[in-house]
């Protein structure tokens, strides 16, 4: 389509927005800070990363009268100089590094933050998103209890060497453990040791008996031993763990102090050993006044993630569209000509994402559930793996929804999505019958008239 010449402007040239800005090039030991040159004799000058240092570079920037940085987000070295910068007034942007990319041949520490300074000043750079001071602290403690999770499950395939998997389908459920700890301390007798089957178990006692007797080998004894003491080190530690996440969700604000109060759930209770030990469903409702684990697919452990890395607070994010696209959930498309080339999703490692792809997982199978039913229609076009991102991308739109509006979930069900379903298709057929100046009848078909006696 071409442009009418009333439509063309001519360009003005770049306007600077932000005139008091400063650009950092943020290193492991040194620190090179750049300002507006106007005004300032020395416009670039170097600092330590020491914390003494990080207080002389905001003394320095305060003085030159800066009011916003901008500095990229490579690895962790930016963290401490944010957290200073941000407690002495001054408005703080963290960029993808990707958007900062000096041009080619011109690269030092002194051009590359005088170049971040210059991008800044004139509006081409966009902070990347960080929720809430609060919120960060809880986000901390919960990727360290996912770091715990992910090694004590390291520990638990070492004991899974034992011939005892075949029989107990979880080898740290009440029998397994037993049964792991009663070897460790010198049993070998297979009666004895199948003697200790939880009476839940689904395996007869002979059939224990069978897969416990074997050669016991003292170096294989004694890492089973090593790996049993690792387990129960990193359960301990996830209990302190979770005594600081309790501790901090009681430290954040309420979302109203006239909340109702909460429903019992109608979900089943979790048997899952990474569960949260404390009541996160009550502390998650009161610190954004709706119930999210009520979401179909979406539990205690995974909404506490989302919360922890979005913040109680979505207005950062205009529509669900755009918390779709920061999620890593939304299609991405090349666009050349007008045409659209590819339409994929981008790599990321957003882990509020990953939370909604293993919400999308445990819905795959929800044979009640709209979003199940959604799921099973996806997964016929477009294949099991663009299925589960389509399903997250909308029990993510649901969440944002819930949370902006501060509205309650509900489902309505498998057999009314696929009815909405059959009704769509149809009235698409409709439309595309009409242009082709046909008419589309309904006949019933043999099935159809079968079922009706």
């Amino acid at each position: 389509m071409r442009r009418d010449k009333s439509q063309v402007r001519a360009w003005e040239g770049l306007k600077v927005v932000h005139p008091h800005a400063a650009g950092l090039d943020i290193g492991s030991e040194e620190i090179w800070a750049a300002v507006a040159p106007a005004g300032n004799k020395e416009p670039v000058r170097k600092f330590g990363t020491f914390t003494p240092d990080l207080h002389a570079l905001a003394d320095w920037l305060l003085a030159c009268g800066v009011d916003t940085v901008v500095m990229e987000s490579t690895g962790v070295y930016w963290i401490p100089v944010y957290e200073i910068l941000e407690a002495r007034g001054l408005q703080v942007f963290v960029v993808n590094a990707r958007h900062v990319k000096n041009v080619p041949g011109r690269k030092s520490d002194i051009q590359d933050c005088q170049w971040i300074q210059g991008l800044h000043s004139v509006g081409l750079l966009r902070g990347s998103f960080r929720p809430a001071g609060e919120i960060v602290a809880l986000r901390a403690y919960l990727r360290h209890r996912a770091g715990l999770i992910e090694h004590r499950a390291a520990h638990i395939q070492h004991m899974q060497n034992v011939q005892l998997t075949q029989v107990v389908s979880d080898i740290t459920g009440m029998t397994g453990l037993a049964i792991v700890r009663a070897i460790v301390a010198g049993q070998r007798d297979p009666q004895q040791l199948a003697a200790l089957r939880d009476r839940r178990c689904k395996k007869s006692v002979r059939e224990i008996a069978k897969a416990l007797t074997g050669n016991y080998r003292p170096e294989h004894l004694f890492a089973l031993q090593q790996a049993l003491a690792l387990y129960d080190f990193y359960t301990a530690q996830m209990a302190a763990c979770d005594a600081e996440i309790e501790r901090q969700f009681a430290n954040l604000k309420p979302a109203s102090d006239d909340l109702p109060p909460l429903p019992p759930s109608q979900k089943l209770n979790s048997h899952s050993k990474n569960t949260p030990t404390y009541d996160a469903r009550s502390h998650l409702y009161r610190i954004t006044g709706v119930d999210l684990v009520a979401a179909t697919g979406l539990n205690e452990s995974t909404v506490q993630t989302i919360v922890a890395e979005t913040g109680s607070d979505l207005s950062a994010f205009p529509s669900e569209k755009h918390f779709s696209s920061w999620l890593g959930l939304a299609p991405h498309n090349d666009i050349s000509g007008g045409k659209r080339l590819r339409s994929r999703t981008l790599p990321t490692n957003n882990r509020a994402g990953q939370a909604f792809r293993m919400a999308a997982q445990s819905v795959s199978k929800s044979p009640n559930s709209a979003f199940g039913a959604f799921y099973r229609r996806m997964k016929a076009r477009l294949g099991a793996q663009q299925a589960i991102v389509a399903t997250a991308h909308k029990i993510a739109r649901a969440y944002y929804h819930m949370l902006k509006h501060r509205t309650p979930f509900h489902d309505m069900g498998g057999e009314e999505y696929e009815r909405r379903a059959r009704q769509r298709e149809i009235r698409n057929l409709q439309k595309r019958a009409a242009k082709l100046g046909l008419s589309l009848v309904e006949t019933p078909t043999a099935a159809a008239l079968a079922g009706s006696f």
